[in-house]
């Protein structure tokens, strides 16, 4: 049991305003995009395409690979995996590694940014709506990418991946006739994806530290959850995680499918990826 948390300091309550904003526009464009006006078997295969290069991103490139050090790469694979991450908008490389870093350190501690012990809400995205103090330790905590100017500039630039992203999109809807047009395409593929995307990412933070089982007794509220593992290609399995975080693989169980380790192994097998670091699972030990 962890002790019940006392209010937020007076310095976070207020909410951030470009933040919250940005996130209501995009729920509600996302919300625009399931009209039937812009429904298009081609912007759901945008989205699909778009969601498994945006979630791959994430698990392997930001959190796995980047993260985590849990297989090398060549510096190509590598920047190619991250710009997939960075296509998510969780702001940008050097920010998001810098935060995950921290909360392994402090992980449901009342430190910890998205600290369970505030509650399901808080730890899915409240968190993120309010002054993050973590992010003043950005050096110590991502200072190995801070040095890296490809780092830098996504980190200040990252919104400016969707320009192009958007533009092609649009060509594509109009030039094909798409029903709903390029509008259309576009909002399934950005806005429409990005929330999802969001809100799987999320997951991981909220609904795997409150549901689930637990096959390593961590000091924190990590759990493993098949769902969230199935949304976000291997990282529900997150006690896994957080009992093993150099780990490159997540599903330590025969039964616990891991999507994002399926690509480690063919990075192996392609001769692009090395000394890939594993954990196992060891049946009455934790």
């Amino acid at each position: 049991m962890q002790a019940p948390r006392g209010p937020l300091p007076a310095r976070q309550r207020k909410l951030k305003m470009g933040t919250t904003s940005f996130m209501v526009v995009m729920h509600v464009l996302a919300t625009v995009a399931l009209l039937p006006r812009f429904w298009s078997w081609q912007g759901l295969v945008a989205f699909g395409v778009l969601y498994w290069v945006t979630v791959l991103g994430v698990t392997l490139g930001l959190h796995r690979l980047v993260a985590h050090r849990s297989l090398v790469v060549p510096v190509w694979v590598e920047r190619m995996l991250v710009i997939m991450g960075t296509l998510a908008c969780q702001s940008g490389p050097i920010e998001w590694v810098g935060l995950h870093r921290h909360h392994h350190r402090f992980s449901d501690q009342p430190i910890d940014h998205h600290d369970a012990g505030r509650g399901l809400w808080w730890s899915h995205s409240e968190w993120m709506l309010h002054d993050i103090p973590a992010l003043k330790e950005l050096d110590r905590y991502a200072g190995d990418l801070q040095v890296d100017p490809f780092y830098r500039w996504l980190d200040r630039w990252f919104l400016l991946l969707q320009i192009p992203l958007g533009l092609g999109l649009y060509w594509i809807g109009e030039a094909a006739q798409v029903h709903g047009g390029g509008i259309g395409l576009v909002l399934w593929a950005i806005p429409l994806r990005l929330v999802i995307v969001y809100h799987v990412t999320w997951l991981v933070n909220s609904a795997t530290h409150a549901f689930g089982y637990r096959n390593f007794d961590c000091p924190d509220l990590s759990r493993n959850c098949w769902w969230v593992a199935l949304l976000s290609f291997g990282e529900g399995w997150h006690n896994n995680h957080h009992a093993h975080p150099a780990s490159a693989r997540h599903g330590l169980r025969w039964f616990e499918f891991d999507l994002t380790w399926q690509h480690v192994r063919l990075l192996k097998r392609l001769g692009l990826a090395s000394r890939v670091r594993t954990a196992r699972y060891v049946p009455g030990a934790s």
